[in-house]
């Protein structure tokens, strides 16, 4: 193996022994060869170090072990000790296509001036079923504006330049639930991000997934979004920030109605509203689900 491979892949796990091989193999069954793969065990009890030994022939994997610390400081623990140019992340219950990596690494020939390149990714289930292509709207360039909405970038199907995380630094080791939505609210201040519209990844949906939380998870994002407009003001305009800031509480909005909650939906509507109530989102949604008075809800 070269002492300075291309690609850097990182993958943390903690007690996935289950689904570790599938992601690993993924890997390692890449068309594109000249990676290294990490692999950051989070303090594991469940036989991952010795699941891993059959790996150990392959000279392109590298196995660390640490006491549990959480997502994040694996992950940065593992770009510390990455050598390549460029680093992805691979979480250890999910995989890739087998043509992700050359895939990406063409995209970003055609397209040197980006520095953060994703795709889109099929969504599996525990027994890795495909259930359908996540189609969420994506964007290339600039994106600070479109991602203070949402979080568009899967982290899973991310190929980076190395010289970002040396230039802004990792993640975030206290965030444990969506600490890649601030990493890339943060580079987005200063590097290119490319959409590839193609498949690169498998993405595996599980009960006990932290990121199901969808209540926990509204209410980190809105945390990060909120931190981040305040290290960054200049990022973007005030018009900006209020209309991402709006999108973002008709979003949680729409949510608190799928759950039931309509109280708490309508104080969504109400935050949209006193963020921006200039552009036609906060109506439309009040309208919709008739928050106005003589507006039938559509079904």
């Amino acid at each position: 193996m070269s002492l300075s491979p291309l690609v850097s892949v990182i993958t943390p796990t903690f007690n996935r022994a289950d689904y570790l091989p599938f992601a690993v193999e993924s890997v390692l069954s890449q068309s594109f060869d000249d990676l290294e793969l990490i692999v950051v065990d989070d303090g594991s009890t469940d036989g991952t170090a010795e699941l891993m030994k059959k790996y150990f022939s392959d000279p392109r994997v590298r196995y660390l072990h640490q006491k549990n610390q959480g997502q994040s400081v694996a992950r940065n623990r593992g770009i510390d000790e990455a050598r390549g140019q460029f680093i992805c992340f691979l979480d250890s219950d999910n995989a890739w296509v087998r043509t992700k990596l050359e895939r990406t690494l063409k995209a970003f020939e055609a397209n040197p001036q980006a520095d953060i390149a994703y795709g889109d990714y099929m969504v599996i289930d525990g027994e890795g079923q495909e259930r359908g292509v996540n189609r969420m709207k994506r964007y290339s360039g600039r994106i600070t504006p479109h991602l203070l909405r949402d979080n568009f970038v899967s982290m899973n199907t991310t190929m980076t330049r190395r010289r970002c995380f040396d230039e802004m630094g990792g993640f975030d080791n206290a965030d444990r639930l969506a600490e890649d939505y601030g990493l890339w609210l943060r580079f987005s201040t200063r590097y290119r991000f490319l959409y590839i519209p193609k498949i690169l990844g498998y993405y595996r949906v599980m009960e006990n997934q932290i990121s199901s939380d969808k209540d926990s998870r509204f209410r980190a994002n809105e945390q990060i979004v909120h931190s981040f407009l305040q290290a960054f003001p200049e990022a973007v305009t005030p018009r900006e920030a209020r209309r991402g800031l709006s999108y973002f509480q008709i979003r949680k909005g729409r949510y608190e109605l799928s759950v039931g909650r309509r109280d708490q939906a309508f104080q969504c509507l109400l935050r949209a509203l006193r963020q921006d109530p200039f552009w036609s989102g906060p109506w439309r949604f009040a309208f919709k689900f008739g928050f106005v008075p003589g507006a039938g809800r559509r079904t």
